[in-house]
């Protein structure tokens, strides 16, 4: 699905969110798509020609904070594909190339905007500024913005939607003649320069991405009409705006020249409709594809449910998918946005999720962007647990997908083509990757792994591994500062005050350049990997980046919380593997550079 930021449509809701609340609206997104079975986010990250990153090269984007040019306070880009990684979802980074603000007056842009150092490389049209792409310096610039984020962070692939040139507004011109005059020779007209421009922009786009990072995948979501045929033989038989002549956006040619990885087409209108039929777009974009590398994923109107007509049904988006299936091109879907997904009007997007989305699935294969399908990997662990059955992977995948089959028994190459064996993938971390069978119930299973090349080049299967019926092997300790097995120096205080304390009372002290910690002790019955969480009263004025300290089979191994949030409460820090015996395991530290009380309250130590 596509997230979007412009006017906070999706995320982050509003503009001047504290950093905690912007990253907990992201992982609720990224809840969403994984309880729907969606395995990639589009996440509009340079929606005005401002950034949700640190650049070089244009301000922090006045949508984060309010204010163009104001940090957030931490790196959004880097926390969200961070945080979609860790759930293997790809994450699609999506820029706007030309557009500069949604407003006209340079003067409310940020003092460091290079349209306020380069006044003329923009123009206002319908009420808003755009890059003017005429100029070969500004394609350069907002190229080099781009891959920035390319450069810097590990995103799965960079999109474009269909803003280029703006759509036309009635009795306006597109104030470019005078670019036209200098930069124009050797063009009929303007309108083929317009084309040609962007057609520079997406070619050079692709060859820089595919320079810099070969798996990074180039995708782009245009107007859902190329030509019209009563304009252009090779145009469908519709009679909408036609995007090569409106906004001068040549779509059917880049996926002809394979500067794209795949086109998302905005196909968003019904089957039926008398402009533009979905049962006839889908063949069209379908047969443009067909021959080439470029995969085709449909990009569906989920804003419009709930709009009247065949949207107010609930089958509306499970019609479209069925009709996908009869064009073998169709590789995908996109969903804008994220907000209508959430929505669910008319119970239209379970009605697609149980017809369609029922299981996980793997992201389609681009062979085209090279390396070769990883070695086979090997199952080195398969245990019941309290929820379910952990598995761990090892091999040289990028990621792992995991197939699971009733019984003791002996795959053959169908079933791992057949989704209702595949229970999840997962990123690997190194060359390791762990997965938890949440599904699994107590009976007999054979579980079988394979490896993913970035670009989901699947290896061979692994050898099975059955696991027997049977519940699992659960252990747990909680301790908090009361117990005996809580050991604090003078330093520490002890309160009452907080409602949301554990149990009786908590420790609190003051920030200081020492650890002097505070720590909690649990004798641990197997060397194994362990669930860590902490429970502690929140409040503003307590620490921001609380050290805690876990004692590993590796050393100790240190997680920061903010404990003026989220209190009252379970917080989970992570999965630890921990040695077996009776000793210190779970520390609070003063040593913070942040002011305001650390507080120690109570700790929970699982085994599943």
């Amino acid at each position: 699905m596509w997230i979007t930021s412009v006017y906070n449509i999706d995320w982050p809701s509003n503009t001047g969110l504290s950093a905690a609340q912007q990253q907990s609206e992201f992982r609720a997104w990224l809840d969403l798509a994984e309880e729907r079975n969606m395995n990639a986010v589009v996440v509009q990250i340079r929606p005005t020609a401002d950034a949700f990153w640190p650049s070089d090269h244009e301000p922090w984007s006045h949508w984060l904070t309010g204010t163009q040019g104001n940090s957030p306070g931490y790196d959004p880009l880097g926390f969200m594909v961070a945080e979609a990684h860790s759930r293997d979802i790809e994450f699609h980074a999506w820029f706007n190339p030309y557009r500069v603000a949604t407003h006209t007056n340079r003067n409310q842009l940020a003092a460091s905007h290079p349209v306020r150092q380069n006044p003329d490389w923009a123009f206002a049209y319908n009420g808003q500024l755009y890059y003017n792409p005429g100029i070969p310096t500004v394609r350069e610039f907002v190229i080099d913005a781009m891959m920035d984020a390319v450069d810097g962070y590990d995103i799965d692939g960079v999109h474009f939607d269909d803003y280029f040139y703006p759509y036309p507004a009635s009795g306006q011109n597109i104030p470019d003649q005078a670019t036209y005059d200098q930069y124009g020779s050797g063009f009929d007209n303007i309108h083929d320069w317009r084309r040609n421009n962007i057609d520079l922009l997406v070619e050079q786009m692709s060859d820089r991405i595919k320079a810099s990072k070969s798996h990074v995948k180039f995708g782009i979501s245009p107007f859902g009409i190329w030509r019209n045929s009563s304009t252009d033989s090779n145009g469908s038989d519709t009679s909408g705006l036609q995007s090569y002549d409106a906004i001068y956006a040549d779509s059917r040619k880049w996926v002809l020249e394979g500067w794209l990885d795949y086109v998302t087409p905005q196909i968003y209108w019904e089957i039926g409709h008398s402009a533009a039929d979905y049962a006839v777009l889908v063949p069209w974009w379908s047969d443009v594809v067909s021959g080439t590398d470029v995969h085709l994923y449909v990009g569906q109107g989920a804003y419009k449910i709930g709009s009247g007509g065949p949207w107010n049904s609930a089958s509306v988006l499970s019609d479209h998918l069925n009709l996908n299936r009869n064009h073998s091109e169709v590789l995908g879907d996109v969903y804008f946005s994220a907000n209508d997904v959430r929505a669910n009007r008319h119970g239209a997007i379970d009605r697609l999720v149980n017809d369609h989305y029922s299981r996980p699935a793997i992201s389609p294969a681009m062979p085209h962007l090279g390396s070769s399908a990883p070695n086979t990997p090997t199952i080195s662990d398969a245990t019941r647990t309290g929820n379910g059955v952990s598995l761990t992977i090892d091999g040289a995948g990028s990621s792992y997908a995991i197939y699971r089959l009733d019984g003791d028994t002996t795959a053959d190459p169908c079933d791992f083509a057949d989704a209702s064996n595949l229970v999840g993938t997962t990123r690997a971390d190194g060359s390791v990757g762990t997965f938890t069978d949440t599904t699994a119930g107590d009976q007999t299973y054979t579980y079988y792994a394979t490896a993913l090349s970035r670009n989901h080049l699947e290896s061979e299967p692994s050898d099975a591994v059955v696991v027997p019926a049977g519940a699992g092997d659960t252990w747990s300790a909680t301790v908090d500062t009361t117990s005996a097995a809580f050991t604090a120096s003078e330093s520490w205080g002890s309160s009452s005050w907080s409602s949301e304390r554990f149990g009786d009372s908590y420790r609190f002290a003051e920030p200081v350049s020492a650890s002097d910690p505070a720590w909690f002790r649990a004798e641990i019955p197997a060397t194994a990997d362990y669930r860590v969480e902490v429970w502690y009263p929140s409040h503003a004025d307590y620490n921001s980046s609380t050290p805690y300290l876990i004692a590993t089979t590796s050393g100790n191994e240190t997680v920061t919380v903010d404990q003026r949030t989220n209190g009252g409460r379970w917080v989970d820090l992570g999965t630890f593997r921990l040695p077996a015996g009776d000793g210190n395991v779970v520390g609070v530290s003063r040593w913070s550079a942040a002011s305001g009380y650390v507080v120690a309250d109570a700790v929970r130590i699982t085994r599943f």
